[in-house]
């Protein structure tokens, strides 16, 4: 499977860079999970030159983490049974935001955002 299609590159295209936006007005694109276990990634913005997608990981852990992820280490995982990392095809672009995602109500700000409640980087579970 394809994990970015030319359409996905279009919808990051039209969100253009999230870093001065609230979590509530930026939009989960697109989707990745791995099918074995409960990692989830849910991506928000993309890097076309270095190739990396900035958006939530959920690796199960009950810690939600906002980073950078590789699209080329995604494509490079190998997991048993001959099983990828996976795009969620039945996804629907931009219906969450990432406070959503997040569910920012579980979580403190940690000195993670300015005063305009925009996010700095990460934040940590209570």
């Amino acid at each position: 499977m394809k994990l970015l299609t030319e359409e996905i590159k279009k919808a990051f295209r039209k969100q253009g860079c999230t870093s001065e936006k609230l979590d509530k007005e930026i939009k989960i694109i697109c989707k990745f999970f791995s099918p074995i276990g409960c990692a989830t990634w849910y991506c928000f913005e993309y890097d076309e030159e270095n190739e990396l997608f900035r958006g939530v990981a959920d690796l199960g852990f009950d810690c939600k983490e906002v980073g950078d992820i590789s699209l080329h280490e995604m494509e490079a995982v190998r997991l048993p049974l001959g099983l990828r990392i996976e795009r969620d095809l039945y996804f629907r672009s931009g219906e969450f935001s990432v406070a959503d995602v997040l569910k920012e109500e579980n979580y403190y700000k940690g000195g993670n955002y300015d005063n305009n409640k925009r996010r700095i980087y990460g934040i940590f579970p209570r």
